[in-house]
């Protein structure tokens, strides 16, 4: 790379060292090279669930990643391809302050909102949950570039660079994502100018509750029943030692659902990540540790009636005939445990892209599903427990 600054008609020619040949595939070749290892082509491959992946050319000059997931039933699979990145690097430059791998790909996608992730690694690699990052797509008519700039990533002379890019639990249906190209280089970071793309960091650390300027209380909060679609359960109760209380539940075919009265902040933008507050009344689990499973699962809500009432809303009267995909996106905007104990607080956090849409009215409330075996209440109003009804914290631009 090379730098030309001109400061008062005196050229000065700031001389950048390259980082040797990049990695960079355009998809414009007839045929797609494959190699199950990664090392001398593209490997694809799935896991945590039962769907079929494939990944191959396409005559337009860019190549597909294909997912059937229809015979899955929990929806916390993944599918990624993963391609050998390092030849022709010189990774001793990332031994030198301020040199990092900067991953990019232009990509395009069948079903939106969903997203998508980028992550590199080597061969001593055993946190495949570092230099990962998530991207919005908010939509399937246009195409996206996104890129990740690691921090701090540690490879020298003769490892092995692996970059990534996957797809996980969009649904259970059949899926699609077009990649353009897909390119990996050593940069220097402070030269190299801001990532591409909305960026979403993969479970990231809660943010303070304090923290937040604007805390908005749920105008409706309810459960509806997959099962007994017709029942209105707006007086849904948990009776027991500690009295009865009105509670939203999820367990079994049961999910809640929230919406907010956002009116007030029509127009404005959403400053970083946000907070959904849930009071916990009740829960029941397994007490032997799953993964993935005895939590809860929020995802947004795309569809249906957009002013339903807790009084008389059923899932029937929610989704107004559509297919529960057009309500709810199947994949999730967070999958977290629930704080046990009655009076505790649940604090799941919400990606700025989704609080956009919130604000935009193209999302309409939020869901919260369980994910695996669970039954887990929480306080759908405020009462004697003081502010233990739903709650969204989030920052905005004035």
């Amino acid at each position: 790379m090379r730098a030309i600054v001109i400061i008062v008609a005196v050229l000065t020619v700031v001389i950048v060292p390259s980082s040797g040949a990049q990695f960079r595939e355009d998809f414009d070749g007839p045929t797609l090279k494959l190699d199950p290892s990664g090392v001398k082509g593209w490997a694809f491959f799935t896991g945590e669930g039962r769907v079929v992946m494939n990944f191959r050319q396409e005559e337009a000059g860019y190549a597909s990643l294909l997912v059937d997931a229809t015979e899955d039933r929990r929806n916390v699979w993944w599918a990624l391809i993963k391609h050998k990145v390092s030849d022709g690097m010189d990774l001793s430059l990332l031994k030198k302050p301020g040199y990092e791998l900067r991953v990019e790909a232009r990509v395009r996608a069948s079903h939106a909102p969903r997203r998508i992730n980028l992550h590199v690694n080597t061969q001593k690699t055993t946190d495949f949950h570092s230099h990962l990052m998530e991207f919005d797509i908010p939509d399937t008519e246009n195409w996206h570039t996104v890129s990740m700039t690691t921090r701090g990533f540690s490879a020298e002379p003769g490892d092995t660079v692996y970059g990534q890019l996957a797809i996980m639990d969009w649904g259970l249906g059949i899926y699609r994502l077009d990649v353009d190209y897909f390119c990996v280089d050593i940069i220097e970071a402070a030269l190299a100018g801001p990532d591409l793309g909305e960026a979403v960091a993969y479970h990231p650390p809660l943010a303070d509750p304090a923290g937040f300027r604007f805390v908005l209380k749920a105008v409706q909060a309810s459960t509806v029943d997959l099962e007994n679609v017709d029942i209105n359960f707006g007086r849904w109760t948990v009776f027991d030692a500690g009295g009865k209380a009105d509670v939203i539940t999820a367990g079994g075919s049961r999910f809640i659902i929230l919406r907010w009265d956002l009116s007030a902040l029509k127009g404005k933008k959403a400053i970083g990540k946000g907070l959904l507050e849930l009071t916990t009344r009740a829960v029941e689990r397994t007490a032997e540790e799953i993964p993935d499973f005895g939590l809860i699962r929020v995802v947004e809500i795309l569809g249906g009636d957009p002013h339903w009432e807790k009084r008389t809303v059923t899932f029937s009267s929610l989704s107004g005939g559509l297919h529960l995909d057009q309500v709810l996106n199947p994949q999730m905007v967070i999958d977290w445990p629930v704080t046990e104990g009655d009076g505790k607080k649940t604090y799941l956090t919400v990606p700025r892209p989704v609080l956009q849409r919130l604000l935009e009215g193209k999302t309409l409330g939020l869901a919260i599903r369980p994910l695996g075996a669970i039954n887990a209440s929480f306080y759908s109003t405020d009462g004697e427990h003081g502010t233990c009804g739903p709650r969204l914290r989030l920052n905005i631009r004035d």
